[in-house]
Order: C-alpha cells, then structure tokens, then sequence
C-alpha cells in the first residue's frame, strides 16, 4: 500500500495537459470505480475501531482516527445501494479524501491500480438511467468499463450540503445596476450544478449553465463570432474535473481568445488545496473557489459584479 501511495504523490503534479491520474477501485459489486488522485490524501487499512454516530445516515459507518482527527467512514458501497462492506468478513480500504476543505474516509473493498487517462477518453453517460445515478462519466481501459462518480452528489445526500445564502449577501446583490448581468457556469456534477443555481437564483442573477467545457467554449466562442459581437457574459464559473476538456484547458482556452480574455474567470472545485488555487492561477484563472462554500461563492459574484458596474458607471 505504501508503494502505491508513494506512485500516486509522484504523479499528482501532472502537466496541465487535458490528462488525468485516476485511481481504480472495487466495490462490494465487484465493479471498477475510477477517481481522480488529486482527491486522494492517502489510502490505508480500515481501522478496527469505528466509533458509531447515532443518528446519523446508514452509509456513514461511523467516525475513525486519521492522524489525530475524526473523520467519517462512509460505506461507498452502502451509499450507491449496493450490498454494504462486510467489515467482520472482509478486509476493508479506506479512501482518505478532500472535498471542498473537509476530509472523509470512503471505505472501499480494495485499491486495483494507477492509470493515466486523457480527459477526452472520458465520457459523459447519456440518457435516462443516468440522470438519476452517481456516475458522472465513464471511460475504459483494456475493453473493461471503469464507472467515475460524482462523489459531491453523494456527499450531498449523505452530509447534506448548504446552499442558503446569508441575508446580508442577497441584499448585496439588490444594488446592483438594473442592466443585465448573464454569468457562465459550466460543472459536470448534477449536484454543483444545482448548488449554483440554487446560489445564482437567490441572488436574482441570470445565468446559463453546461454541463461540459467543450459545449460552454463554443457557446463563448460563438457570442463573439461576429466581428462587432460583445461577450454577454459578465462572469465564468468552471468546474476543474470535467468529461471530454477538464477545466484547466477550457481556462488557458478561453483566456487565449483575446476577445474573451477579458471575462472574469473563476475556477470552482471540490479539489480546494492551495497548490490546485496555484495552478489554476497558472492556467489564467482570476479567481479560485472551493466547492459548496454558498456565501463564498456568492461573496466572489458579487465583488466581480460591482466591480463590472462601476466600470459601467465610469465609462459612461
């Protein structure tokens, strides 16, 4: 385990080339689950003492040490319902995650292995069945399927996840100038999808989301055909792990494009350490924001809106 952990911190730093590290996995359906190894803080034995949270969702299994802290052990298998992870019977694998500055444990029936993929390898699933399950793409290696999960979709109905904005912050955004602000936001999760609009409908601000880099960079694109076409955009939202053009390339794209350049661009992930706000600035970001964070979210809106109506104000 240890020679994996030490294969996964050596090729985290990935050159930002529209490619990703992924970490296969099985679960108790004896399926293959992929997941980002930026994700991954470390991967260990599951601990024999679980502490038990009365009350709390059946897929928490309970509260376990990772270096001095309680973190919750969720059951992965429990939560897509599958049959749960036979602790009694089976050694189990814990996957020391972050998400959005918090840190969970999903327990795992065992590792399989590293794969670099490209992100236009990955695919996004169509169709009904998918619009109420926990994949959010598939790609496959050797003919063999590898499902990827929109983890934050099961984080939101196992955790829950705030999306009220404050008071304070929705009477903000009643000053804003009267004109029209539109706003871009592009996330291959349901679940940050809804978060955002959730956010952008409170704050009574017009927006247009997509669900994949490639379809929001052509409608950019696209806006500013015509040689006398202004960008209706005021602000872009993106997601950095995405299907088909992850969000670093939709980012250095965009920013390439001198007549979109100018458009405030904010990079939105669950990946929130600070060498991933670091590299996204790399990439041409003006802004990096963790996920599910609703008053931070809405506070960067805002602060890039007023900005945009005094810059009205003093060109008028």
């Amino acid at each position: 385990m240890s020679d994996l952990m030490a294969e996964i911190d050596q090729r985290a730093n990935l050159a930002y080339s529209n490619e990703m590290e992924m970490l296969t996995f099985y679960l108790t359906d004896r399926q293959l689950y992929g997941l980002n190894v930026f994700k991954i803080i470390e991967i260990l034995e599951c601990p024999k003492t679980i502490t038990r949270i009365p009350g709390s969702h059946p897929a928490i299994r309970g509260n376990i040490d990772f270096r001095g802290h309680a973190i919750s052990l969720i059951d992965l298998s429990q939560a897509l319902g599958l049959a749960p992870h036979d602790l009694e019977r089976e050694l189990g694998y814990v996957m020391v995650c972050e998400y959005s500055t918090t840190v969970q444990g999903f327990l795992i029936s065992h590792p399989n292995a590293l794969i670099h993929k490209s992100w236009n390898d990955i695919i996004s699933p169509t169709g009904d069945v998918y619009d109420s399950s926990y994949l959010t793409a598939i790609t496959y290696e050797k003919d063999q399927p590898i499902q990827i999960l929109d983890v934050e979709k099961v984080l939101s109905e196992i955790i829950g996840i705030e999306d009220r904005i404050s008071a304070e912050l929705v009477q903000r955004s009643s000053a804003l100038q009267a004109r029209t602000h539109h706003i871009l936001a592009v996330d291959d999760s349901r679940a940050a999808r809804q978060l955002i609009s959730s956010a952008l409908d409170q704050l009574n601000i017009r927006h247009t989301l997509f669900d994949n880099a490639a379809k929001a960079l052509e409608a950019l694109e696209q806006s500013v055909a015509r040689k006398d076409a202004v960008c209706p955009y005021t602000l872009i939202l993106s997601d950095v792990e995405m299907p088909v053009m992850d969000g670093f390339t939709f980012t250095r794209k965009v920013k390439a494009n001198p007549r979109l350049a100018h458009i405030h661009l904010a990079m939105h992930s669950s990946l929130s350490n600070q060498s991933n706000a670091y590299k996204a600035r790399q990439m041409g970001a003006d802004d990096f924001i963790p996920k599910f964070q609703p008053d931070r979210i809405a506070g960067a809106i805002l602060a890039q809106l007023e900005k945009a109506d005094q810059a009205h104000k003093a060109r008028q």
